[in-house]
């Protein structure tokens, strides 16, 4: 890598050099070492030795430790852009092969919602990997918003549209926000009727970040409005919603594709549908490459064509 020198006695094979090169620019995209442990689920001692061994080899440092930030050196700057460089022209090097292998082949990480994911996306990839047994694939569930880039993911299933031109995204479900509750909640504490007699319910608010999805969007008299819910239980993890409102804890807004099943069974009865505007689409996310690795090509238009095959209309 021209402008990178290497102290002498202390080269590593090259597969070394590149696994050492994919963590650092890793490093950087989780901007600090325990993100890196915890995406990796590695340790943050364990991300301090590979980081102290790099910089080592390299004879320079890398990252300065004297700020609470992940600052990049001028050394680790020049070292992560050549880096990255070399890295995407590798990937591209490997996607051109692959192109000209009829039997798709390599690992996949894919990313997605925690409930959804596990309850749809889970059996989908292992249906997928039986169909095509020369792929693995990695299945990261998260209720956090995931960066295909930064998390290091070849697919990322989104429920917005990603504002980098760099990302690609393809629909692949559209449905709405269902206002629901329990018979038993029902049965103690009476039904809304119109949005506004939510503000005496207790509403389960789903949390992301530091941000409460405590303002529920209707139409009403042909205008959109929202009315600010409040309740005594919210969580970070939408299946933890889901669970309270099943136990008849409380009046939950879910995506009508997690709870279908629950509305068609009567464990969960659906309110305020008149008044029901809050639509909400599924994307598949990928960046942009010349060259699609044929794997990543064959899972999307795998999983789309089982959504749509397997998937009712959810409106």
């Amino acid at each position: 890598m021209e402008g990178i020198l290497y102290p002498i006695g202390r080269m590593k094979p090259l597969a070394d050099q590149i696994s050492d090169l994919r963590l650092f620019t890793r490093m950087v995209a989780a901007g600090s070492l325990s993100e890196t442990a915890r995406r990796l689920n590695s340790s943050l001692p364990a991300m301090s030795r590979r980081l102290a061994a790099l910089e080592t080899r390299l004879g320079v440092r890398l990252v300065d430790r004297s700020s609470r930030r992940f600052l990049l050196t001028e050394e680790g700057s020049l070292y992560y852009e050549r880096g990255l460089s070399v890295l995407t022209e590798l990937d591209k090097a490997e996607a051109e092969v692959s192109a000209k292998v009829k039997t798709p082949h390599g690992t996949l990480r894919v990313g997605a919602p925690l409930e959804i994911g596990r309850r749809q996306f889970a059996p989908l990839i292992a249906e997928f990997t039986h169909r095509y047994p020369g792929i693995s694939v990695e299945l990261v569930l998260s209720d956090s918003r995931l960066d295909v880039v930064g998390d290091e993911l070849d697919v990322g299933l989104h429920l917005d549209v990603p504002s980098d031109g760099s990302i690609v995204a393809r629909k692949l479900l559209s449905s709405r926000r269902v206002v629901c509750a329990s018979p038993d909640y029902v049965s103690r504490y009476g039904a809304p009727d119109k949005p506004d007699d939510l503000l005496m319910h207790n509403c389960i608010r789903l949390v992301r970040g530091r941000h409460v999805f405590d303002r529920w969007i209707f139409k009403e008299a042909g205008q959109f409005r929202e009315v600010q819910v409040q309740g005594t239980l919210s969580s970070n993890n939408a299946e933890v919603t889901h669970g309270w409102a099943l136990m008849g804890r409380g009046i939950s807004l879910k995506a009508l594709w997690d709870i279908k099943e629950d509305l068609s069974a009567g464990r969960l009865i659906e309110f305020l549908a008149p008044y029901s505007c809050d639509e909400i689409d599924l994307y598949a996310t990928y960046v942009t490459r010349s060259h699609l690795p044929p794997r990543v090509r064959v899972f999307i238009d795998f999983v789309a064509a089982a959504i749509t095959a397997h998937t009712p209309p959810t409106r």
